[in-house]
């Protein structure tokens, strides 16, 4: 059987630029056959939309919808959206994380209260919204990807609360999964990358030290690419992955199996 996602109906949030790994992502599900919607996160002076549309018009998406996950009027709109054009929804790709530039570097300890809610706000606890909307939507055997990283289970310089958010994340990727399995066999997963340079990575201190190092290390001795997660993404939301659900699946050269 050959990965197909013809007729599937699938949101990417999260594409920022042609480094995000949503994009990665977006095209290696278009490439699979898939009908694509996008969300981009509104600014007041338009950006953000004008640059994301123009880097996934290629993929033609039937739906581009503003989403900001802190607002809970957007998050409806885009599931009304999708309910009244789309009818249904066959895969949900959550891209969404945020720290404050000053909470990824230095000490976990100084962590500001404002910060840390902000983070687990935003790069955890958006999934499971995201997920109430889109559960009466959801198809026969629908899929839920979320990005996640290996600070989630190891301490990593700098990558602080970005670490306690994703621990949060691959947890709530576990809980989602029990609930949304026995009604309509929707499948929800964790992808843990390896450290990619991203607009998002590049807020991490020591982000190129730490990718040097998985260059060294990693059994594959390099790091992984955006078109790398991109496949995994597609295959876990493809009817090939259809025995998998509350998993985190790493992409990272396997640089995770080392001790030292």
């Amino acid at each position: 059987m050959l990965l197909d996602l013809s007729g599937k109906k699938i949101l990417v949030t999260g594409i920022a630029n042609n480094r995000s790994i949503a994009w990665g992502i977006a095209q290696q599900l278009h490439a699979a056959g898939a009908e694509i919607g996008v969300t981009y996160l509104p600014d007041d002076k338009g950006r953000f939309e004008s640059k994301v549309r123009e880097l996934t018009a290629p993929l033609t998406p039937s739906l581009f919808l503003p989403l900001n996950v802190q607002d809970s009027t957007q998050i409806e709109g885009v599931f009304q959206a999708i309910e009244s054009q789309w009818g249904q929804l066959d895969g949900l790709v959550h891209c969404l994380a945020f720290a404050g530039k000053e909470e990824l570097i230095g000490d976990y300890s100084a962590t500001t209260s404002e910060g840390f809610s902000r983070a687990l706000e935003i790069s955890a606890y958006s999934l499971a919204p995201l997920c109430k909307h889109a559960k009466p939507l959801f198809s026969e055997g629908a899929g839920v990807v979320t990005l996640t990283y290996l600070g989630a289970d190891r301490a990593i310089p700098n990558y602080n609360v970005m670490g306690v958010a994703k621990a949060a994340l691959e947890a709530s990727v576990r809980y989602l999964s029990a609930e949304l399995g026995p009604e309509k066999k929707v499948r929800v997963n964790a992808i843990s990358a390896g450290p990619i340079r991203t607009l998002a990575s590049s807020a991490i201190g020591g982000i190129l030290e730490m990718i040097h190092n998985v260059e060294e290390k990693a059994p594959l001795r390099r790091t992984v690419t955006q078109k790398e997660v991109g496949n995994t993404a597609a295959f876990l939301l493809s009817d090939l992955g259809s025995g998998i659900s509350g998993q985190t699946i790493y992409v990272d050269a396997g640089y995770c199996i080392n001790g030292m």
